[in-house]
């Protein structure tokens, strides 16, 4: 599934750390986008299992600054992905300051789109 398209030379990441409005809400939104599945709070975490190298750790604030996630995936999850916004109405663009033009781009030779998720954050799917 979901590889992180940043994080160390090999691709492996800790466990970032999410501040969201409501933790369960933000882990649940990813879950459903990604295909993954959300196994319910862990203390007071929402985590949200990506692949085997990285978790993502949800948790509840109200002061938190915006920030971008990029899931790198293959040509079917990619669709399948792309499929599950644009059947939720959430509006998609073609970059980071173009988040609303509903087009994907098609940089190095593969596909990717730009998205938020409720509380803001811009999450990014790619294939290259």
């Amino acid at each position: 599934m979901a590889r992180p398209a940043a994080g160390g030379a090999d691709g492996n990441c800790a466990r970032p750390y999410d501040r969201a409005g409501d933790k369960e809400a933000s882990a649940r939104f990813l879950a459903r986008i990604l295909g993954l599945r959300y196994e319910g709070p862990l203390s007071h975490f929402a985590p949200l299992r990506i692949n085997d190298t990285l978790t993502l750790d949800f948790d509840n604030d109200t002061d938190f600054e915006s920030h971008h996630y990029a899931f790198k995936v293959d040509e079917a999850e990619f669709d399948e992905i792309f499929e599950r916004v644009r059947a939720e109405s959430i509006a998609y663009g073609s970059g980071p300051r173009a988040l609303d033009d509903m087009n994907i781009n098609h940089r190095r030779g593969g596909r990717g789109f730009y998205f938020r998720d409720p509380n803001g954050h811009v999450l990014e799917v790619l294939t290259a």
